[in-house]
């Protein structure tokens, strides 16, 4: 059992942040949480708030940061389409200058880093399914760059540092990640599905529904993000993490429907533009090195996550009368915050 650490999370009230908080203060370590609450959201932490060993700081990662810290997760980053493209220079501002001051305050306090990136860096990939030593297949100026370009430069930044300054490093790519605590109006499959569903309308798919993509439940994830820092020093990743079963986005919109017993219907709209044909890990390095694989199948990960949004649309205000999903949405995540 080793001692109790001083965690810094960036972005630790968000969606993934929230639950790696849970985790960290469970195994009896002192979490710094920084967030500017662009995306996160307070009702992710607000049962934190009080514990002895947890602490808030509104902080935007694009400015210098001055705590002292045994580790630090550096997860802070606009993350669905919705979010970072409504304000894409912001986006990469906080990928990179966010990467520089966290890893300079690494640098300084000798403290183990660890980068959130993610499979977007490899663009719309020609190799199915990835190994994470992949290089990519990608568009540095399209509409999606702003988040892609941002987390490929992060990872060099990550790289160098720790070739220049023998800085202790972790970087795990994240696939597609799902559950409790996930943004409502992050304009993302699984949370869009979820929504339209309980609302009884009907679900938006793009294009035919024939790309793929590969869910991993959050619990799953952070036991990923726990393993790969705690990790011997010599393993640096990029390491996968993520779930290898591989689904249609159609098959997902018809599991939503049945597990929330809905009578929506199925609609296609237009593919939008960079939109990724495929998503699926090869997870064997973590396999390999972490013994990590995830165990929560998707319909178990999907039934808590309904619960979820079943009882977060519940707590919400009255709708009025012909609200959409999407107002829907921003109405529960301003009640949220």
């Amino acid at each position: 059992m080793q001692d109790p650490r001083r965690i810094l999370v960036t972005g630790g009230s968000g969606f993934l942040g929230s639950h790696l908080c849970d985790r960290l203060l469970a195994r009896g370590d002192e979490v710094v949480v920084a967030d500017n609450l662009f995306t996160g959201r307070r009702r992710n932490i607000e049962h934190l708030i009080g514990h002895k060993r947890f602490e808030f700081m509104r902080h935007d990662v694009t400015f210098p940061l001055y705590v002292e810290v045994d580790e630090i997760y550096n997860l802070a980053c606009p993350a669905s389409p919705i979010h970072y493209q409504h304000d894409p220079v912001q986006t990469t501002k906080t990928s990179v200058h966010g990467a520089i001051n966290m890893l300079g305050l690494a640098k300084r306090l000798r403290a183990r880093i660890f980068q959130a990136s993610t499979a977007e860096v490899d663009g719309d990939p020609t190799m199915h399914p990835r190994r994470g030593g992949y290089w990519g297949n990608v568009n540095p100026i399209g509409i999606r760059s702003c988040y892609d370009e941002g987390k490929r430069c992060a990872e060099t930044l990550f790289f160098d540092y720790h070739r220049q300054h023998n800085l202790q490093i972790k970087v795990a790519r994240m696939f597609n990640t799902y559950g409790p605590r996930m943004h409502p109006n992050d304009g993302r499959v699984v949370s869009n599905f979820i929504v339209q569903a309980l609302k009884g309308e009907d679900i938006t798919i793009f294009g035919d529904g024939a790309q793929t993509r590969s869910f991993c439940y959050v619990d799953d994830l952070i036991d990923g993000f726990l393993k790969l820092m705690d990790s011997p020093p010599e393993i640096t990743g990029p390491i996968n993490l993520g779930n290898p079963n591989e689904f249609r986005i159609i098959e997902l919109a018809q599991a939503v429907i049945d597990l929330t017993g809905s009578r929506s219907k199925i609609v296609a709209r237009p593919l939008p533009h960079d939109d990724p044909r495929q998503r699926q890990p090869d997870i064997s390095k973590a396999k390999e090195l972490l013994d990590w694989a995830p165990t929560i199948q998707l319909n178990e990960g999907l039934k808590k996550t309904i619960a979820y949004f079943d009882d977060l649309l519940r707590d919400a205000p009255a709708a009025p009368a012909g609200e959409t999903v999407r107002e829907l949405q921003a109405r529960v995540a301003g009640a949220g915050r």
